[in-house]
């Protein structure tokens, strides 16, 4: 027999479970344990900081020791690091040897001959500007005639679409002055048109027939139309 008919006077109680108290999941312990700071997060587990010039002094250092370990004991010397000669005591030690080697006379034709590779190549360059800057004048002029052409032809275009543009409009200007006076134009029938039904003495005789009204469905017999026709024709 169901009990779905009868009122709540008393509401249904859970039973105590037979394994003991339930506790929910969120009250259960958590984080029972501390948490310590890892190795790169900063804390005392980091490493000191690392001085990296001084770990290269030191890799250098034991990298010439081995190297010159080595070479004694394969019985070479190791090699002497001579100085950087400067550009000045070249010169100046070329000079010396020019100077001592050479007569006045080969010096004065080596001088002479060294002038004149100058001079031929400045004459060089001096060919090849003059060479580009008539280039460049010639392209200048090209372009400006090319620009005055442009300017011609648009300034033709120009010209050629306003006198379009005013013969239209001067043909429109005949056409409606000759179109708009009637006196001008009898071709055009000026006569009342009239209705057939003019003078009909009955009019709008059959005004609101034509308003019928459209079948309508109601889900109620007593307001159907089939009811109102039936009561109005057999019982009024």
């Amino acid at each position: 027999m169901t009990t779905a008919h009868r009122p709540t006077f008393d509401p249904a109680r859970g039973k105590d479970a037979q394994r003991g108290p339930a506790y929910h999941q969120r009250l259960l312990p958590a984080h029972t344990q501390l948490k310590t700071r890892q190795p790169g997060q900063g804390g005392s587990a980091d490493p000191p900081v690392r001085d990296m010039r001084a770990q290269l002094l030191e890799a250098e250092a034991a990298h010439y020791s081995k190297v010159k370990d080595s070479a004694t004991t394969n019985g070479t010397a190791p090699p002497s690091i001579t100085p950087p000669t400067t550009k000045r005591q070249i010169e100046a030690g070329s000079e010396e040897t020019g100077d001592e080697d050479d007569d006045p006379e080969a010096k004065r034709r080596r001088i002479l001959e060294e002038t004149r590779d100058i001079d031929a190549d400045s004459d060089g360059s001096g060919s090849g500007s003059s060479e580009d800057e008539s280039d460049e004048e010639d392209e200048t002029a090209e372009l400006l005639r090319e620009l005055e052409k442009i300017k011609k032809e648009r300034a033709e275009q120009r010209e050629k679409e306003e006198r379009e543009r005013a013969a239209e409009e001067q043909e429109k200007r005949e056409h409606d002055i000759a179109l708009g006076n009637p006196l001008l134009n009898p071709t055009k029938d000026f006569s009342v048109r009239r209705r057939w039904d003019d003078d009909v003495v009955f009019k709008n005789q059959a005004r609101g027939t034509e308003d019928k009204r459209k079948k309508e469905f109601i889900n109620d017999l007593l307001r159907s139309d089939f009811h109102k026709r039936f009561m109005s024709k057999y019982v009024r």
